[in-house]
Parts: C-alpha cells; structure tokens; sequence
C-alpha cells in the first residue's frame, strides 16, 4: 500500500513537472503572451483552463488507477454497491456545473473585452484577397487616401527548394501594415472574394474576412517591433502565401511615414492626369505584371498549359482594347482571372494593359492611357 501511494504521488509529480516545464508561455509548445492586454487576457484564460484540466485530470486518473490496482478480483475485493447513491449522483452533476460556472467567469470577461467597442484613434479597413492583404487608412479629413497591397515576399526559389529558406519562411511581406504604439487601432475586416481570417497571435487578434460582412475588431499595442501572422482559414489553393506582417512604431514615426505615404498617394493622383508615352507605360506595366500577373501567366507570357491561358499572341491580347480592358477589370467568371478593377490604380491598370498588348512580340503599338480606364470605369457605372 505504501509502495503504490508512493508510486502514485511520484507519477503526479513527474507529470506536473513535464507540465509546468512546457506549459509556460517560452515554450515553443505553448501559446504566447503577446503584447497587448487582450493577448495577455487570452493567454491567462487559456493557463487557467489549462490548469483546471490537469487538476481533474490528475485526480479522475489517478481515481481510476488506484481503484483498478488496489480493488482487483485477484485481491478477492467485492464490488461496492453505491451505484444508486443519490449523494453520488448529486455530487457528479454538481461538481462538473460548479466547475464549468467557474471557467465560464473568466472567459466571459475575456470575451467582453475583445469585443468592446471604443474611440480610436487610427482606423484601418482590411481587405482579403486571394491571395493577399489590401490596407486602406480611413480618415475623416480630406487628406490624400492611403492604401496598398501587402503580398507575400519570400523568394519563389526557396519555395521551391532551390535555395535554403530563411528564417522567416512565409511569413514575409512586400509591405507590413504599419501602426502607432499605445493607440487604439480599429480593424474593420472583410473581403472581396472568399472567407479569409485575419490572425496575428501577437496582438490577440483573429477575425474572419467574409464577403459582404465587414467584422470589427481592435487592438493597442504597447511595445514598438514587427509582429506575424498569417490568414487563419483554409482560403484555397496558395492558402498557406498570405502571410501578415504587422510594423508597430513610435506615434511620431507612424506620422512620419503616414505622411510619406499620403505624399505617394498625391503623386499617383497627378500621375493619373499625366499625359503618358507607349514606352513609359510599357515599362511600368511590366513591374506591375511582374507583382500581380506572373505567377499564373508567368514571366515569359505563355501561361501554364492547362490551367492558365498564355497571353503571347492571344486574342485578348491582341483583339479589342475594350475587351482586353474588361477582363483586367472584371475578371472572368468561373476562371482563376481575378477582377483587378479595385486591386490596381488607373496607372497601374493603364499600364499593365499597355504591357500585355506590347510584350513577348504582341507589337500591337496601341496604348491605354489612365484617363482612358477612368472613362472606362464611369462608362460601367452608368
């Protein structure tokens, strides 16, 4: 008898030490605090339940287990009779309520702390795509409007084993979202095609992007640094390239580059006025296929053979302007052409169809010009 409550209280200390040695938040098995007070919410929770379970779990088992060892047929034990004990019935319906009223508390309050609601003072509408991530700054003033496109940045060679991966494999940016320290960021996330989920374990948020419904979420991040994060929810095919990258600076630093980037967006105003030459738009349209267009078309225009058309000497390439313009922005039903009308700028859109129709010996010598994809927007409009 000795023997086996020794043993017994040397197994609940081995496992508690296992526990305790891999369950606090360093550990690469365990969640992370993160930096902000939701996260820090979230992780206590999850360490509260976590340590509910252990305690029962220790004790059901450890019930079990001296049960079957010291009450065995072979020591001539009889079964006891209480199975119509209505103490014991009371007590196994009341204990687990009791237990689950406890959990229940805290998790509650959690809950009621994502989703408060509150002043803010950045507000940021986040967009899904497959398979990327657009940020608008929304901003009450009249002010230059600043979005862009945040697309995954790893090299296509250390995806396909060609080089070694770093250390950050897939989970780098061609540009992270950028927010101040110890503001409250608004996040209103939806998307424009499938279900995504905004996630950054990080800052303690997971938001599901769905088409139609713009969700709301929040967070206020107290220390300055880059924070990762992925898309959550199985989107499709490139599901596992939607990487999210979150910038967290100093407010100072975050005007700074806000302004920047107000800056950028008053230039692509006036470019849009620009009066362009076929070579300039050629050349900008190349960049712009490079980054949107090559990974289904590929570099050299002739697409891959029984997935995506090739464009070298094709009749959207090569026929009605018109047509070639409508399916950049519109996209094709029931194909993997995305509708690239709200992706792109009209310089963008301008030039990357300037581009297809001059590239890979199209030679078309015809060109669209912004003012042209802006006429042609209103026309759809109309």
């Amino acid at each position: 008898m000795q023997k086996l409550k020794a043993w017994l209280w040397l197994s609940a200390g081995v496992l508690i030490w296992v526990l305790s040695t891999h369950g606090h938040s360093e550990s690469r098995w365990n969640m992370t605090e993160g930096v902000t007070e939701i996260s820090r919410s979230v992780y206590r929770l999850h360490m509260l339940i976590f340590w509910v379970c252990v305690g029962i779990g220790i004790i059901v088992f450890g019930i079990m287990i001296y049960s079957m060892l010291m009450h065995r047929k072979s020591r001539g034990v009889q079964a006891a009779n209480f199975h119509e004990s209505t103490l014991v019935e009371i007590i196994w319906t009341v204990v687990p309520f009791a237990i689950l009223i406890a959990m229940a508390i805290p998790a509650a309050r959690t809950l009621a702390q994502i989703y408060e609601r509150g002043p803010a003072e950045v507000t940021i509408e986040i967009v899904g795509y497959q398979w990327k991530w657009q940020y608008r700054y929304v901003s009450d003033t009249n002010d230059a409007k600043v979005a862009y496109f945040s697309t995954l940045a790893t090299p296509p060679e250390q995806i396909a084993n060609k080089v070694a991966k770093d250390e950050n494999y897939l989970l780098e940016v061609s540009e992270p979202l950028v927010i101040p320290t110890n503001q409250r960021v608004r996040l209103l996330i939806t998307s424009n095609d499938v279900i995504h989920s905004w996630w950054v374990p990080a800052l303690g948020v997971k938001k599901d992007a769905i088409p139609g419904i713009v969700n709301e979420s929040w967070t206020k991040v107290e220390q300055a640094g880059l924070y990762r994060g992925q898309c959550a929810e199985l989107c499709g095919k490139d599901h596992g390239f939607m990487p999210i990258v979150v910038d967290v600076r100093e407010p100072e630093e975050f005007q700074t580059w806000l302004a920047a980037k107000q800056d950028d967006a008053r230039k692509m105003a006036e470019l849009t006025n620009k009066t362009w030459t076929l070579t300039e738009l050629v050349d900008r349209g190349e960049k712009v296929y490079g980054q949107f267009c090559v990974a289904c078309h590929q570099a050299n225009g002739m697409g891959v053979e029984g997935a995506f058309p090739a464009l070298k000497g094709s009749a959207v390439a090569t026929g009605d302007i018109n047509k070639h313009i409508a399916i950049i922005l519109n996209g094709v039903n029931g194909t993997a052409m995305q509708a690239f009308g709200k992706q792109l700028s009209e310089v963008d859109l301008a030039a990357v169809v300037t581009y297809e129709r001059n590239a890979w010996g199209n030679n078309m010598g015809d060109m669209v010009a912004p003012l042209d994809i802006v006429k042609f927007k209103s026309g759809q409009q109309e």
